[in-house]
């Protein structure tokens, strides 16, 4: 399927020609399969990713783009500010993310920030704001009937941020006793990007051993080590030099932290 500048299908002799929507309705159209429905359906720009290289519909290649999707889990472990920043950053560069947080987590975010969240979370409820609207759903940290579950499901990675050394543990054994434990493995099987901030100091042997297997089997251990050569000012600044550290291995181009010794010229110019 190609797209054109026009504004109807057109048939030719082995592909049909659709216009590119317009940006500002591109939410607001639905890519139906045709197996499904017995013929073309219309497009959905939900199918297209706003965030690629500040091309939302993919005119530039003529081509529609899949939804960037991301599997974001937040456990028990210190450091609640970790997946707040970095929820508010990747609303900005995924079309749909889904969000588990364990019932330990929930109880760290109280203590850590003094937000208390009882029953069902949403993304009113959740710490943060400015998160692009419609991007987060919150699933819940028991159900396998959720989309992360299944290696069917596709998508571009998942970030465990905070991630605890019992979260790992699990991980690395392979026991699936939650959403967030499942699918990571399902992560692993299908060699998908696996992202794990872990959050613990010191480690002991047991967590050497734990991350060393993870490693091995294609996880990225990405630990919460903030950095201060570029001197951050506020707690926010120092969370974000690791916020800014998952993106990129994200593959996501960041503006919260510069790249190291290179000018800001050049980096604008990318």
């Amino acid at each position: 399927m190609l797209i054109n500048a026009g504004g109807k299908r057109n048939s030719g002799d082995n592909a049909e020609v659709i216009s590119a929507p317009d940006p500002k309705v591109a939410r607001e159209a639905q890519v139906v399969s045709p197996s499904a429905s017995g013929e073309h359906g219309a497009i959905d720009p939900k199918v297209l990713s706003p965030s690629v290289a500040g091309d939302p519909l993919g005119a530039a290649g003529g081509v529609l783009r899949v939804p960037r999707r991301l599997v974001v889990a937040v456990t028990g472990a210190s450091g609640a500010l970790y997946a707040i920043r970095f929820l508010r950053q990747a609303t900005h560069h995924f079309d749909e993310i889904f969000v588990c947080l364990s019932s330990n987590a929930l109880a760290v975010l109280a203590q850590e920030t003094g937000k208390t969240i009882s029953g069902p979370v949403t993304e009113a409820q959740y710490p943060g704001g400015n998160f692009v609207p419609g991007v987060i759903r919150f699933v819940e940290s028991g159900s396998y009937f959720s989309p992360p579950a299944s290696g069917s499901f596709r998508h571009d990675g998942m970030v465990i941020i905070p991630c605890s050394m019992g979260t790992i543990g699990r991980i690395a054994s392979g026991i699936s006793n939650d959403l967030t434990s499942r699918a990571a493995d399902v992560c692993l099987k299908e060699r998908r990007k696996l992202i794990l901030v872990a959050r613990e100091t010191p480690l002991s042997l047991i967590h050497l051993r734990n991350m060393t297997s993870l490693t091995e089997a294609g996880a990225t251990i990405l630990p919460a080590s903030p950095s201060f050569y570029n001197r951050p000012q506020t707690i926010e600044d120092i969370v974000d030099t690791v916020v800014a550290r998952v993106l990129q291995n994200l593959g996501i181009t960041q503006s919260l932290q510069p790249e190291w010794q290179v000018k800001e010229s050049a980096q604008e110019s990318e």
